[in-house]
């Protein structure tokens, strides 16, 4: 046996199931999900026989909820919608109106799910996808218990997906699991953080553990620090409300680039499985060094928030003149961390980490920078050429980038740095497939190795908190810095890094 065909079978085979979709008339049904299924469909890798239930309050018709979805699909699908497939597509959807907080709504669902199987569906396989929002989470998952949908027919499974956030700090994160845990078993609960579903994000581990030149470099003695990114240039779109109540910091940070980080830094598993892989991103999370205190938070935090600039030539207010924001708020856009991960393989290697809205260019990246080659040969050169760095690109233009120093062509001696580029899309002449359609494919399959666990959820609550526990003080050693709309972020975020003699990268 060859040694992909070894890898193939380390992975479940997603199995056929009713998916059933709490908060189904949303934008992350009609943007997302959907469009994701169909591509699922289109590309032949949707289990034969999955079917679709969409739960939520609004009085709608089969027929006139598939069109929504079809004038949805045709705008957000990443491929080009074919009619005949799309109608046999269609046909697998159902819309069930109730409210959440109804269980008598959810007993209907029973009955239904029921017929669906008996009319040759899925035979008892349901996939109950939690899309609605996040203060809901409990009478859904309580409401599911009482109507014993969290109880799977003889040979079958019960799952559920959970959407972020997965709780606002560690006390409500902890009370959501403790309610998940009192219907879903862990090997049963998939906590989404579509970042992971990212071929790139995926990637990570291959290009560190089977790639003898990264697997012998990655560690204190070669790389100097690691620059992680999330750069977005829209504000906050209309979700002022959502976004007072969370931050960047809670929004950006405490998911999607702590997972990240752990991809980045955490020891090589024993094996492929789930469990053996989160083992060792929490381990990474236990091993942050804490930021307690507002001097210590002051000294390794900027939280920033965007004033009124301009964007692409076009001016933009600032974040307290946006809708259902209160214009005096201190709810930063903005924040850039130093971190430490105090163990053995990354002593003394800060991790810098921001985040921002407004920013001039949108898309994430982690930068490996390494240390500089001994000042001998070309110690005259310019800084610009000393370091070697490995950029890895999350979004949108996903791949992995090496930059080195080559020499000129000509009599002098003239260097120049160079790029060593791979891009998915054209290395593989394909689409790159959305990071929800590998992500539902896994819960199908019933593969948690792209989700997280709940001791990682909490134990990167614990760390977070302590970071907000300083901002609340409001104390003048962590005060809330500003940056015009269209700028890198805050002043005190550049010097920051420039206390350690780095620079932030520019995309």
């Amino acid at each position: 046996m060859d040694k992909i065909a070894v890898l193939e079978t380390v992975r479940p085979i997603p199995q056929p199931c009713t998916i059933v979709i709490f908060g189904a008339t949303g934008d992350l049904t009609h943007r997302k999900l959907i469009p994701a299924i169909y591509n699922l469909a289109a590309d032949g890798d949707l289990p034969e026989g999955t079917r679709v239930v969409a739960f939520a309050r609004r009085e709608k018709t089969n027929e006139g909820f598939r069109v929504e979805l079809e004038e949805a699909a045709r705008k957000f699908s990443r491929q080009k919608i074919d009619d005949a497939l799309w109608a046999k597509f269609a046909a697998t959807i159902t819309y069930h109106r109730s409210e959440f907080s109804d269980v008598e709504g959810y007993k209907t669902l029973a009955t239904e799910l029921d017929a669906i199987d008996a009319a040759g569906g899925p035979k008892g396989n349901r996939l109950f996808y939690l899309a609605a929002g996040p203060d809901q989470f409990e009478e859904i998952l309580v409401n599911l218990k009482a109507a014993d949908l969290n109880k799977a027919p003889e040979g079958a499974w019960s799952r559920v997906v959970v959407e972020k956030p997965f709780g606002t700090d560690y006390e409500s994160a902890h009370h959501l699991n403790e309610i998940v845990s009192g219907s879903f078993r862990e090997n049963d609960t998939f906590r989404i953080d579509h970042y992971l579903g990212k071929e790139t994000a995926q990637n990570i581990m291959v290009l560190r553990f089977a790639n003898s030149i990264w697997e012998a470099l990655w560690n204190h003695r070669y790389i100097d620090h690691v620059q992680i990114t999330a750069s977005e240039p829209l504000g906050v779109e209309g979700r002022g409300g959502y976004y007072e109540g969370a931050g960047a910091l809670r929004d950006m940070v405490q998911n999607h680039l702590l997972q990240l980080l752990c991809l980045v830094a955490m020891e090589p598993p024993v094996d492929l499985h789930a469990d053996s892989i989160r083992d060792e991103k929490v381990k990474v999370i236990r091993s942050l060094r804490p930021l307690v205190g507002t001097e210590d938070v002051g000294n390794n935090v900027i939280r920033g928030q965007y004033s009124a600039g301009s964007l692409n030539g076009a001016r933009v207010r600032a974040y307290r003149d946006e809708e259902r924001v209160d214009p005096e708020s201190n709810t930063e856009t903005y924040a850039a961390l130093r971190l430490h991960v105090d163990n053995w393989r990354w002593a003394d290697v800060p991790f810098y980490v921001r985040v921002g809205k407004r920013l001039p260019k949108g898309g994430t990246e982690i930068a490996i920078q390494f240390q500089q080659a001994p000042p001998v040969l070309f110690n005259k050169c310019s800084d610009e050429f000393d370091r070697n760095e490995l950029v890895i690109r999350i979004q949108p233009d996903e791949g992995i980038s090496l930059r080195m120093g080559s020499k000129k062509p000509g009599a002098a001696l003239q260097i120049e740095r160079v790029k060593m580029d791979f891009h998915y899309g054209t290395t593989f002449n394909k689409a790159t497939p959305e990071a929800y359609e590998r992500l539902l494919l896994d819960a199908m399959a019933g593969d948690a190795t792209l989700f997280a666990r709940r001791d990682e959820v909490e134990f990167a609550w614990k760390f977070i908190d302590e970071i907000e526990k300083a901002w609340k003080i409001n104390d003048e050693n962590v005060p809330l810095s500003y940056y015009a709309s269209g700028s890198w972020g805050p002043n005190e975020a550049d010097d920051l890094i420039k206390q350690d003699e780095r620079v932030w990268r520019k995309f």
